[in-house]
Order: structure tokens, then sequence, then C-alpha cells
């Protein structure tokens, strides 16, 4: 239940540098950090010869467990395409914690991801966050839900418009959404008033976006479409508003920024495939963090493989995102979009003892994890 860490290299989140420190682990969480901290006798404990440590790296928007490695179509659940509005559709119920992607992602040291269904729908259901390291996926949890997927764009228009059913417009998908939530603004009424004789479970599911307890997520790559799921935000009073891929937010972020709107940003390493990624560009989150904007990185794992996260990190470093703020992209911020900053995202005393050492500076492409801690347990090891 315990552990010391001797000889680190530090990152803590407020600081440009790394400092040297020992840290000691107890009950799974951070106990204290230190210049100097001796164990008591037969505290287990690793000498990681001044290893760069960093908290564990949080991926806030994947499919991991959802979209299965390796499994063919049998694996892809991220899309109930039966129907094209399923807010009560929960992660929980797909994701399979023995997906090989998730060795991946604890070799990489990601300790913390968030997977939810696709954008195929215009609203797709509830995500969660929770570790990489289980087989229970009930025992991994850290917040379930994080958030409500709506989707805007191509994706639900290509999915339904070519059978010609709704939404084959940018004005239907908006629609279905707003009928969604109106109709949730009259059952909450009705709830209130002791009147509701049976339950909704599409709903039930939706309320808790309009009460401000967990943010609405929206997919949506060009600038209209952003602008578009901040619009409906404001019609229904919705406080919390997370933008997932923002291919063109840069082009509106002072807009983005005066409504206090988080961007999960990416995938960077896609080819422009489609129409809505022909502005795709790696300095984007330079932008993006400049306009005073919470960004974080994603990988939007399988679309980039997980272990992909710290590369997309280093490609924005190249284009002049400072190291201090492309960390914080990988952890303190994606901590705070998922509500979880009180948990994961820094190394701080009371925090869950979530670290990555890597044998060289992390921004460095040539470092490698050496050791991956999930909850202050080793769950990877270089050398085992």
């Amino acid at each position: 239940m315990s552990l010391l860490i001797k000889n680190g290299l530090v990152w803590l989140h407020e600081q440009e540098d790394f400092i040297k420190a020992d840290i000691f682990i107890e009950n799974n969480k951070i106990k204290e950090i230190g210049q100097v901290i001796e164990g008591e006798k037969g505290v287990p404990f690793i000498d990681v010869q001044e290893g760069y440590i960093l908290p564990g790296l949080i991926d806030c928007h994947t499919h991991l467990g959802i979209i299965e490695e390796a499994t063919g179509k049998i694996g892809v659940d991220n899309n109930e395409i039966s129907d094209p509005i399923t807010p009560n559709l929960r992660a929980i119920d797909a994701v399979n914690p023995m997906d090989i992607a998730f060795k991946d992602a604890v070799r990489n040291g990601i300790t913390t991801v968030m997977s939810g269904p696709g954008s195929d729908n215009p609203v797709g259901g509830l995500s969660m966050a929770f570790k990489t390291s289980g087989r229970i996926i009930d025992h991994m949890i850290i917040k379930n839900p994080v958030g409500l997927k709506v989707a805007l764009g191509e994706n639900p228009l290509t999915t339904y418009g070519q059978d010609k059913k709704s939404p084959v417009t940018r004005m239907g998908t908006a629609s279905l959404i707003r009928e969604l939530f109106m109709r949730t603004q009259d059952y909450m009424i009705l709830k209130k008033a002791n009147k509701v004789n049976q339950r909704d479970v599409k709903l039930e599911a939706v309320i808790p976006v309009l009460m401000g307890e967990i943010p609405l997520r929206a997919h949506a790559h060009r600038a209209d479409d952003i602008i578009t799921a901040v619009r409906i935000a404001k019609e229904f009073n919705i406080e919390k508003l997370v933008i997932e891929h923002g291919t063109e937010a840069d082009l509106i972020a002072d807009y983005l920024f005066e409504k206090k709107v988080a961007v999960a940003f990416g995938p960077m390493l896609t080819p422009r495939i489609k129409m809505e990624l022909r502005n795709r560009n790696y300095a984007s989150a330079l932008k993006l963090v400049g306009s005073g904007l919470k960004v974080a990185l994603i990988t939007d794992h399988p679309y980039n493989s997980i272990d992909q996260l710290r590369t997309i990190a280093i490609l924005a470093v190249t284009e002049g995102l400072s190291p201090k703020d492309a960390l914080k992209c990988l952890t303190v911020s994606p901590a705070e979009i998922l509500g979880c900053d009180d948990r994961i995202g820094r190394i701080s005393k009371g925090y869950d003892a979530d670290l990555v050492v890597y044998d060289q500076e992390p921004l460095n492409i040539n470092a490698k994890v050496q050791q991956t801690i999930i909850n202050g347990k080793i769950v990877y090891s270089k050398n085992k």
C-alpha cells in the first residue's frame, strides 16, 4: 500500500523546470513530495536515478475499449445508428478493458482516458473517465458520466442523409438536438410537479446537462458548426460546453474564449480525408492556447493510436507551443475538462498516485517510459 520514489526530476505544473525530489505514496495517494524523504523500514522503494516524472498522461477524448483493436466489426460499438437520437447510451456498457490498446496506453504513460460514443448520431450518449489499468471497468471509473455527446457537421449527414432520413442538412441536425432539449425541459417541469407516470430513459439522460452537472460535449470541426454548438448551449442555458476536435476553432478562438468554451483538440495525425479537415494545421494548438482557451490534446483513439498522445504534443512544440503548455495539454487541462482535477492531472499531495517516469525529458522524441504507476501501483516497468 506504500511506495517511495527516490531521486526523481519532478514536474510541478506551476513551474517551468523539473525539480529534484522524492515522492512518497500511501493508500493510492501522493502523501509527500520533498527533496529527501527517508522511508520507513520495509517500505518498498524505487530509485529512478534522475528520471523525469510527470503526472500520468490524460487523453480526454477516445473510443478506447469501445472500438476494439484487432477484432473487426464485432468489436466496434461506438455508433448505435438504428436511431439518430440516443442520449441514453452509456459508455460503461460498451468498454472492454481487455482491448489490447489498454496495454499500449499503460506502456506509454497514459493513465486516464475519456471514452464514449461516436459521432454518427446527432445525439450519441454519455461518456465516462476511467483509469487504463484493470479488468473490471466498474472498478476503473473516475467519473461517470463526464458529458453528453452531440455531433454536428458531416458525420450525421453522411450517416442518415444518404438514406434520405433525418438529418439530411445541418439545419436538421440542430433541430433534432433542440427538440430533444425542449422535450427534456417540459419533462423536468412535469417531474417537479410529480406528474410523470413513467420515466423516459432518453430524457433522464439529458437532465444532468440542462442542470449544469455535466458538460455538453460537441463533435464539431468547422467553425460554423462550432458556433452552432455555442448557440444551442446558450439557448438552453448550458454553462458547460466542450468542443471536441475543433479543427477550425483557432479561426474563432477569441469568440470561444469569451464564451468560456474548452477545446479537446485533435486528432492531429490524420490525413485530410474529408472536407471538414481541410484546415487541419499542427500550429492550431498554439493559437488556441495563446488565446487563453482551456485546451487538451487528444488522439481520438483509434483514429490516432493511443500511444501517439505524447507525439502529438511534441509536434505542437515544434510549431511554437511552449513545453510547459504542451505538458499542461496532456495533464492539467484534460483533468479540468473532465471535471476530475481534484484527483488527477497534477503531482500534488492528496492526488491519485498516477505517475509516469521517463529516461529523458518527456518532450524529447527519444524519451522512453521507464515506469507507469496507477493508484500507487507499478503497472508497467520497462525492465520487467
